[in-house]
């Protein structure tokens, strides 16, 4: 393998793809903690090794940058891509105290009960879905017609916003995660127009509160006199939503693709469901194409990793998806192990940023696979997977379309 340019430029090519990118083994072996150039020509800290991605990820010392850090930027200028990280007034709270007074808030209502209690109805709309597609007839994008409508059913729900604006969502978690498809005035015309619509939702909830997550927290703050404010509450809707569609619409689509790929794992799904647990787990841990960014976090601090010392106001990319594949830690990283277990993959983070909303994903995903083995056995790509496009410039990764037939 040869030796990767001194100055790494992300996201970094791949063969395939499903692929990961070759450079990830020689930086996993000879330079786990590389500098890296951005989209945007910043430059960053890229780490490939589990153990020194855990450690950060894990470190409650660091988070994300926030608009006064001055962190290395993804997006070059006049670029897309915006978070409520750009907007103090809205940005949930990402350090300290304040941040773990935010998740004990946030993540009650996910807990593995209240997320059971959702399954049934993740059950008949993807049925229904799935019942559609074929009624449309063969060939069909799985993507748009099961992963995109999924989730953004499944989160409107949660949020107690109305399904019928699914196409504005779906908008704006674009416009926020894109780095390349829109403008920066596009975008930050995406977010105003969010935070617009999120106030409203929040106020409309105050004046008439039901059984969803907003109202949820809204009564809880009542009732304890200290919860969330208003614009907490609104990053916190801004934040599920973009996180809770886009990134599971996009798993979705990868999920089945790499499922397909081979027939042979298919097949064993098809002769022994109870794989389908551990199988989305592994699905997960192998997806090499998470965007290609990795998780950003800001160092306010020196910090060591063997013997590298890495200065105050660095921004480092943590490669979980380089991770994931870190020989030290799986066995056979680079096959696709459906039975894995234990796999302590680093997909959904870890420590105390770790994803509050993980079991909702793993359920949508498990729902996602079981309902299309049972209605769809037959199902295969109707494309050579090496004719699969990939999303560009999404922070999440995706592929375009995944073309299927039964």
């Amino acid at each position: 393998m040869s030796r990767p340019d001194p100055l790494l430029r992300l996201p970094l090519p791949t063969e395939g793809p499903l692929d990961p990118p070759a450079d990830w083994q020689h930086l996993r072996e000879r330079c786990p903690v590389a500098t890296v150039e951005l989209p945007s020509g910043d430059t960053g800290t890229l780490l490939t090794r589990y153990d020194h991605v855990r450690s950060l990820l894990t470190d409650p010392r660091f988070a994300r940058p926030t608009a006064e850090d001055g962190g290395a930027r993804i997006a070059p200028e006049g670029g897309g891509g915006v978070s409520t990280d750009g907007d103090p007034s809205l940005a949930v709270p990402t350090r300290g105290e304040a941040h773990l007074r935010w998740r004990r808030h946030v993540s009650r209502y996910f807990t593995a009960k209240r997320v059971t209690a959702l399954r049934p109805g993740m059950v008949a709309t993807a049925e229904s879905l799935v019942a559609d597609m074929v009624r449309g007839g063969a060939p069909a994008d799985l993507k748009a017609a099961l992963g995109f409508p999924l989730p953004v059913f499944v989160i409107c729900d949660l949020l107690g916003a109305p399904v019928e604006d699914r196409l504005r969502f779906s908008y704006w978690s674009d416009a926020f995660l894109n780095v390349d498809r829109y403008t920066g005035d596009e975008s930050h015309a995406a977010y105003t127009d969010f935070v617009t619509y999120m106030t409203d939702l929040v106020a409309a909830k105050r004046a008439r509160p039901g059984e969803d997550l907003v109202s949820t927290l809204i009564e809880e703050s009542r009732a304890e006199g200290r919860g969330l404010t208003d614009p907490e509450l609104v990053g916190t809707a801004m934040g599920l939503l973009v996180a809770g569609h886009e990134t599971t619409a996009n798993m979705i689509g990868k999920m089945v693709a790499l499922l397909l790929a081979d027939r042979g794992r298919w097949e064993r799904l098809l002769a022994d469901p109870a794989l389908v647990r551990t199988a989305v787990d592994e699905v997960l841990r192998a997806d090499a194409n998470l965007g290609g960014f990795g998780v950003r976090r800001y160092l306010t601090e020196d910090v060591e990793l063997d013997g590298t010392v890495l200065p105050g106001g660095t921004t480092v990319f943590c490669g979980v998806s380089a991770a994931n594949r870190d020989e030290r830690v799986f066995d056979r990283p680079d096959e696709l192990d459906l039975a894995r277990t234990p796999n302590p993959h680093l997909t959904f983070g870890a420590g105390p940023h770790s994803c509050l909303g993980q079991s909702l994903a793993r359920t949508e995903l498990q729902v996602t696979l079981d309902v299309l083995l049972r209605k769809l056995p037959s199902l295969e790509l109707a494309v050579p997977v090496a004719e699969l496009r990939q999303v560009e410039g999404l922070t999440v990764g995706g592929l375009r379309e995944v073309p299927v037939r039964w």
